[in-house]
């Protein structure tokens, strides 16, 4: 599983040699073969007989962290949605980008977000879970920040950054406080002390913060408003980021930790709770939109907080609902994305008010499009998988009865209906799509492009997932053995066995279904009569809004705070970072209790060491008197010199040879230096400044004293040096320890310090050869 997981970022490593060729060979072929390699690694795994693998490869064993992989039902599903769509966008954007375009950015970053969502759905170790996490929220930013050039798509890209990493940052507190508990990083062995977290203080907040992570991912009210501006994002990246994957990952972290938080009645209000509240504010806002994507960005939080509502009702049937709509929800929704790409690209806008009548044009498209938004709409058709799990939704919500405290047994009774007042408006959005773009009045004269059918290969895509659809639809235990149930069996931590069928009598779910179809159809057939009820509710309220304004603040705070301090004086700065330094070391000194005093095993003071020690803190506190730079510097030299004889006594030589000579050539290159600048000038300082820096120095200066003193002192640990003494000459082959430290023991922190001063003379001797070339012009 190792290499599955990186080997997209591996091969981004070779895209920009491939895309050299792109004029002769578009680069998404080369990029193609990762995804279709995964997904062709792991579709074995399908089968009745699967049971979980486990797969561990050692990285920091100090900190408890590794490569710890985990394939079960749950990640097997969302590994074969990464791979499977991964797949079908990646050949589409082959036909849908043209070469002029800044192809190998696209796909690195394509590549790395793919590698990202592998490492979310397998990782077993919350740490390494959360590094990827966030690798999402970095190659997502990169990936709708693509035409950066637009205003909009940078505002989408960090907006969907900042709300993303700031529940990221969240959910690793919930982490922390996991393996604090737990003693443990590992998620399955969390899950195996379910009891504990649950009977802990710190479970509230634990639950709260990997919500907040998972609600702020998978777009959950209020932290929606991030998906509609992230669909300024080319369509291939909107067809797979906002459809099956990243979107998805806070929906897959919930289903992760349900076993964990499933057994406390708070988890299903939080869940079920902002999930049905998502599904009906996202399915009502989506008919007020005029944009495509926008209707199907807030389609998709609808739609995501219908699977995360299910999640929280926590029974078997729901839990399989739930897996299943996440399957249908990728089919359906990731072909209707294409298609708005199609239509955008065919005819040179994607505002609705535009389009109309292109079914005569668009043949393909339209059919495509109507099975995708009639699936979507959950229209009762046997061969649309859509209705499948929407109707397990309404059986589901209608069996939640076993609650104790008040707010869950009011939400209980409440879910049904907004329900049903959800689906209503997701029936209104999809009619509203698919016939007033396809159907109606042609508007040949408001198009940019005149309009035709799509190339097959831009096509294909969408095809291969409405054929899925139908598929799915007509043989919907096809995939129900075999893959689903063994994905809500991991969900829900023992055995969920259910067929599914399309008739199961004319009974209350299906009465809500033909509400829900007859009352859309009156709404969407008068929809222009009732669609000015938005500009009262929600009228001009908006979370947009809100974020906007705290964005704008913090901004303006921090350049009012920034500014205060930031008014180019070093004395400032440098007194600010001393007073912090001294500040915080003290304080943690004293509440831990830090300050050691032990004089045993010491050598004796000798009458050398007291003089050499005078004699520095002599030229130190001379330096500060002196007015000529040179004598300055050379005072300064004194004391770099005392510490050599210093090394001299304690018989150091290597110490006291280094010393002299880096006191040697830093006391040669500021004479050097400061020949070129001007004379140093008398500058005047009040009272209380000389008072600030002379309390400043004798309180840091006492400072390194406590730390050097406690550091001696305190015996928390065996001393390093005894094991370099012993193994040196085993391990290096040298009797010179110093030596060996250096060269092997440390050697790749020798090599990077080597390294960096080769960087620095690069570049110096570029300035210099700058400076030279512009001397000559």
């Amino acid at each position: 599983m190792l290499f599955a997981v990186f080997l997209p970022v591996l091969l981004a490593i070779f895209i920009p040699f491939f895309s050299k060729w792109k004029e002769k060979i578009h680069t998404g072929y080369f990029v193609l073969l990762a995804p279709l390699a995964v997904f062709i690694y792991f579709i074995p795994n399908l089968g009745n007989n699967f049971t979980p693998i486990s797969q561990s490869y050692s990285w920091i064993p100090s900190l408890n962290i590794g490569l710890d992989f985990y394939l079960d039902g749950l990640s097997l599903l969302f590994v074969l949605l990464i791979s499977g769509i991964g797949s079908l966008v990646t050949l589409y954007s082959i036909f849908y980008l043209h070469t002029s375009e800044r192809l190998d950015q696209f796909y690195v970053y394509l590549l790395l977000f793919m590698t990202a969502m592998f490492g979310v759905v397998l990782s077993d170790n919350v740490f390494v879970l959360y590094g990827f996490w966030e690798l999402t929220s970095i190659s997502s930013f990169l990936l709708i920040g693509y035409w950066n050039y637009k205003e909009r798509s940078r505002y989408g890209a960090l907006k969907s950054m900042l709300i993303t990493v700031f529940g990221g940052l969240s959910m690793f507190g919930g982490f922390i406080l996991l393996s604090i508990i737990t003693e443990t990083t590992s998620i399955q062995a969390m899950i195996a002390q379910a009891d504990v977290i649950l009977s802990s203080d710190y479970f509230g907040l634990i639950l709260a913060l990997i919500l907040l992570g998972a609600f702020t991912k998978s777009a959950q009210f209020p932290f929606h408003i991030w998906l509609p501006d992230a669909m300024e994002a080319p369509t291939p990246v909107s067809a797979y980021l906002h459809s099956a994957t990243m979107v998805k990952a806070g929906i897959f972290l919930v289903a992760r930790f349900t076993p964990i938080f499933s057994g406390n009645e708070w988890f299903f209000v939080f869940v079920s709770g902002i999930g049905i509240l998502t599904l009906v504010w996202g399915s009502y806002m989506a008919v007020r939109q005029t944009d495509l994507k926008g209707i199907l960005a807030f389609s998709t939080i609808s739609q995501l907080g219908m699977i995360m509502a299910m999640l929280g009702f926590g029974t078997k049937a729901a839990i399989f609902a739930a897996v299943f709509h996440i399957l249908n929800h990728a089919t359906f929704k990731g072909s209707l994305f294409m298609i708005a790409g199609i239509v955008d690209h065919e005819t040179g806008t994607r505002d609705i008010r535009r389009l109309g009548g292109l079914v005569t044009l668009m043949p393909i498209s339209a059919t495509l499009a109507f099975f995708g938004t009639f699936s979507m709409a959950s229209v009762p058709f046997p061969f649309l998988n859509g209705f499948y799990s929407k109707e397990m939704f309404f059986t589901t919500s209608l069996e939640l009865h076993d609650h104790s405290m008040w707010i869950s047994q009011v939400l209980s009774q409440a879910i049904p209906y907004l329900a049903v007042f959800g689906s209503i408006f997701t029936f209104v959005y999809s009619m509203y799509l698919v016939f007033g773009t396809f159907m109606g009045e042609k508007k040949l004269d408001q198009l940019p492009v005149k309009p035709h059918e799509a190339p097959i290969g831009m096509l294909i895509s969408p095809i291969i997932l409405i054929v899925g659809v139908v598929v799915i639809g007509l043989f919907p235990n096809l995939v129900n053995g075999s893959f689903i149930a063994h994905t809500a069996e991991a969900i829900y931590g023992s055995p969920v066995e259910k067929d599914i069928y399309y008739w199961h009598g004319f009974e209350t779910p299906f009465i809500m279904s033909l509400i829900v179809v007859g009352v859309g159809i009156f709404l969407a057939f008068f929809r222009k009569n009732w669609s000015s009820i938005y500009s009262f509710f929600p009228g001009k309220l908006s979370f947009n809004k809100v974020y906007d304004f705290l964005l704008d603040q913090s901004e303006k705070t921090s350049a009012k705070i920034t500014n205060s301090y930031m008014n180019g004086s070093i004395r400032r700065y440098m007194a600010l970072i001393l007073i912090a330094i001294l500040v915080c070391t003290f304080t943690v000194l004293a509440i831990t209790d830090g300050f050691a005093w032990d004089t045993s095993n010491l050598a004796k003071i000798t009458v050398h060491e007291v003089l050499i020690a005078i004699v520095m803190a002599v030229a130190a506190v001379s330096t500060i008197f002196i007015r000529n730079k040179v004598g300055a510097i050379l005072i300064l030299g004194v004391v770099g010199y005392g510490l050599a004889l210093l090394f001299v006594v304690y018989r150091a030589p290597d110490l006291a040879l280094t010393q002299l000579v880096v006191e040697t050539i830093t006391v040669a290159l500021f004479l050097l230096c400061f020949y070129h600048l001007p004379n140093l000038r008398e500058r005047t300082e009040s009272g209380s400044q000389k008072a600030v820096n002379l309390v400043i120095s004798i309180a840091f200066g006492a400072l390194m004293t406590v730390v050097a003193i406690s550091a001696h002192s305190t015996k928390l640990f065996d001393k390093i040096s005894d094991y370099f003494l012993k193994t040196s000459y085993k391990l290096g082959g040298g009797d010179n320890v110093v030596n060996v430290i250096l060269v092997d023991m440390r050697g790749i922190d020798t090599l990077f310090e080597i390294v960096v001063l080769g960087i620095a003379a690069l570049a110096i001797y570029g300035l210099i050869k700058l400076r030279n070339k512009k001397e000559a012009e």
